[in-house]
């Protein structure tokens, strides 16, 4: 599916759908397009080369199937002298068990024009299109700014990830200097991991947003290089935030492993009390036995059922403390 906005000056924004005359419309230099193809089909994909001439290596990146070998984030910016070629991927966190998803997005820049190719629909895209809509700032300043603010809003999605890690640290440390179980260390291992993947993710696109922000590519203007390097100081933030999160983590672990230290040393030094004080009873039983001439139990009727009765509420009473205290 290919949805486009096209911005003229003294105009409305004029919104298409399907394929249109891409060439002749990428031709206005005044003129303004934005192309989101939508898991475009072969028919859909051909406009990359037939209308904007790119590059063959970069459609190649486009149309490629996911390298099932690696699984790691590819973030990069390539130059094509008429045109920037950017690889960008969008992060949301799903679950504990599934982690962090990621929706890898291509991006062309030219000097009048930003076509963006994706997989999936996601709603960074959807608020992006719907503002581009209503606000005709977005795309009336230019290609570059409008592919600024693709990239700005992409990583203001990270701030959906990073409330989350907030809200689990915070609650892992109560757990901690309360009663931590099982269940708390599994958190805290699930969180290292998907804070450990949300760093690989940023420190690509930290890189590339630096090489834009220092100007190194012409069709980034000098005026515009300064808010991508708000983008920059962002990602820096995200990353000083992660370490800062994987290290309470961290913290959190070792105050874990501390206090089941201390607990186990308190219930041996129970166990240990109780053993103590039944030495002395089992010496003397083992000394003499229970060979005494008079034990009136023996001739009692019931003295069988009460000796069992005795066996099992005291075995039931250890198996209650134990519980309470959470020993078992």
């Amino acid at each position: 599916m290919i949805r486009s906005l096209l911005w003229k000056a003294n105009e409305p924004i004029q919104e298409m759908r399907g394929i249109a005359d891409f060439d002749a419309l990428f031709a206005e230099p005044e003129a303004v397009l934005w192309i989101d193809m939508l898991d475009p089909d072969d028919s859909e994909s051909f406009i990359l080369t037939h209308d904007f001439h790119f590059h063959p290596l970069a459609i190649e990146d486009v149309i490629e199937e996911e390298d099932a070998i690696s699984e790691l984030p590819r973030s990069k910016i390539d130059d094509y002298k008429n045109y920037l070629y950017a690889e960008f991927s969008i992060a949301d966190y799903v679950d504990y068990e599934e982690g962090i998803k990621l929706q890898e997005v291509h991006i062309f820049l030219t000097k009048n024009c930003v076509v963006t190719v994706r997989d999936e629909e996601h709603k960074v895209f959807r608020y992006l299109f719907q503002r581009a809509k209503k606000d005709d700032r977005v795309m009336s300043r230019g290609s570059e700014f409008l592919f600024h603010l693709l990239l700005d809003v992409m990583v203001d999605n990270y701030n959906n990830i990073l409330e989350f890690f907030d809200r689990e640290v915070d609650e892992i440390e109560e757990d901690v200097l309360e009663e931590p179980d099982q269940e708390t260390v599994k958190k805290i291992f699930t969180l290292r991991r998907d804070i450990y993947h949300l760093k690989r993710i940023v420190l690509p696109q930290k890189e590339m947003l630096g090489q834009i922000s220092r100007g190194q590519y012409p069709q980034i203007s000098e005026r515009s290089a300064m808010y991508f390097r708000d983008i920059y100081d962002h990602l820096t933030r995200i990353i000083e935030l992660s370490e800062s999160h994987r290290d309470t983590l961290i913290t959190a672990l070792e105050v874990y492993f501390s206090n089941v230290s201390t607990k186990t040393n308190q219930i041996i030094k129970v166990l240990t009390i109780f053993t103590v004080i039944l030495m002395p009873p089992t010496f003397l039983v083992g000394l003499w036995g229970m060979n005494f001439k008079y034990m009136p139990e023996y001739g009692w009727k019931y003295g069988y059922v009460l000796f069992w009765a005795i066996f099992i509420l005291i075995m039931i009473i250890m198996i209650v403390f134990f519980k309470k205290k959470k020993w078992i």
